[in-house]
């Protein structure tokens, strides 16, 4: 039996935590990180809780977090974030280095409504519309230019995906750098597949000025996504039925009340928000750029920020000489991302604990693998995004 635990078994609730308090669960990850600090590395999602950052080694974003374990020597490295991200780092990461994630039940609610079959039954069916449409056009017409549709990831997604798009001449995309990637892949093809964010893609392709009346949706839960071969192939873009929970709960009536409130507010957004959102705010960017503008800012400036919300507090306390809100009245929060709690963090540094010091058959649970064939798609598709950074 492998030392390991694959991460397809159940972690049950974490033995032996759930009976101390918070400040002895706190208490006891420090002792633990500083003992482990050569053989583990804690990365933190900008969306998790301080009570989980305050441990990070590396905060970050998705991309950038997974970019750096790739550079790190650890034999461990515990990802509190969501399951698509710590993917991405195995795949990332050498095979003697194991990526955990504290708890199996932190997924993406985007990522998951695109899945394979769905990808692959659309995809079917995009094919077939342009293969008709190819051949007849290149019986009618004299200067005939094939259509040829090229799908585009966003990283928000299972490595099943990235590995779809690889396979099929595609890439994949960050919010960062979305517009560049989009517009590498109109060099290769005609049309766009982007998912699974249908947000992300509307927005980012009507700022390189695509109209909205060449963009269309399709969704899976219809048949043919609920459009015809012939809106198929006038469009220049397919989206994708996908969005961000959080992102999405930001609307149009939260602009328009800042807006009257305060005029000095500026109002910065994800590109996760709906178009008419972003399209309201005075500025649209990524978490990073999010960042960077509120880093850059004069004191005194005020901003109502369109995402997450551990993202904006954390924000609030780090620039207590600017004045930030969150744009919407509610708690927008990445509920998946806070599953992972201490009592889990402090867990998987327990079983790590006991490994090393037993070197026996226990296992060390939640340890997330990717299996050759997709990784091998998977990393042709992301390779092809960091050729173009």
């Amino acid at each position: 039996m492998s030392i390991y635990q694959e991460e397809t078994n159940v972690h049950l609730p974490p033995t032996g935590t759930e009976k101390l308090s918070e400040a002895e669960v706190l208490a006891e990850i420090d002792i633990l990180k500083k003992e482990l600090k050569d053989d583990v590395i804690i990365l933190g999602h900008h969306y998790q809780q301080n009570d989980i950052i305050r441990f990070a080694d590396i905060v970050g974003d998705s991309l950038q977090l997974a970019k750096s374990a790739a550079k790190l020597q650890k034999e461990f490295i515990i990802f509190c974030g969501v399951h698509f991200m710590a993917e991405t780092a195995d795949m990332l990461t050498t095979e003697n280095q194991k990526v955990i994630l504290p708890d199996l039940r932190a997924g993406c609610s985007m990522a998951d409504m695109a899945v394979k079959a769905d990808i692959e039954r659309a995809w079917k069916f995009f094919q077939e519309s342009l293969q008709k449409n190819n051949t007849s056009n290149s019986n009618n017409a004299n200067n005939f230019k094939e259509e040829i549709i090229i799908p585009i990831t966003y990283i928000n997604c299972a490595a099943t995906l990235k590995s779809f798009v690889g396979e099929n001449g595609g890439a994949i995309c960050t919010s960062s750098n979305a517009k560049e990637i989009i517009s590498w892949a109109f060099t290769k093809g005609t049309k766009l597949l982007f998912f699974p964010d249908q947000h992300l893609g509307r927005n980012t392709c009507f700022s390189m000025g695509i109209p909205l009346e060449k963009m269309v949706v399709y969704d899976p839960r219809k048949k043919n996504g609920g459009l015809t071969s012939e809106e198929i192939n006038k469009a220049q873009v397919i989206l994708w039925y996908g969005f961000c929970s959080v992102h999405q709960g930001f609307k149009i009536e939260h602009v328009h009340y800042w807006k009257k409130q305060d005029p000095e507010v500026q109002i910065i957004v994800h590109p996760e928000c709906s178009f008419d959102v972003v399209q309201a705010a005075d500025l649209s960017g990524s978490t990073s750029y999010i960042i960077n503008v509120i880093e850059k800012a004069k004191p005194g400036s005020k901003f109502a920020i369109g995402t997450e919300i551990n993202l904006v507090n954390r924000l609030k306390e780090k620039f207590p000489e600017q004045m930030i809100f969150s744009l919407s009245p509610y708690q927008c929060l990445c509920t998946t991302m806070y599953r992972i709690r201490p009592q889990w963090l402090l867990n998987s540094l327990r079983e790590i604990m006991q490994f090393k010091k037993h070197n026996s058959s226990l296992m060390v649970s939640n340890i997330i693998t990717v299996d050759d064939a997709t990784k091998k798609w998977s990393l042709i598709a992301l390779n092809r995004m960091l050729e173009l950074k």
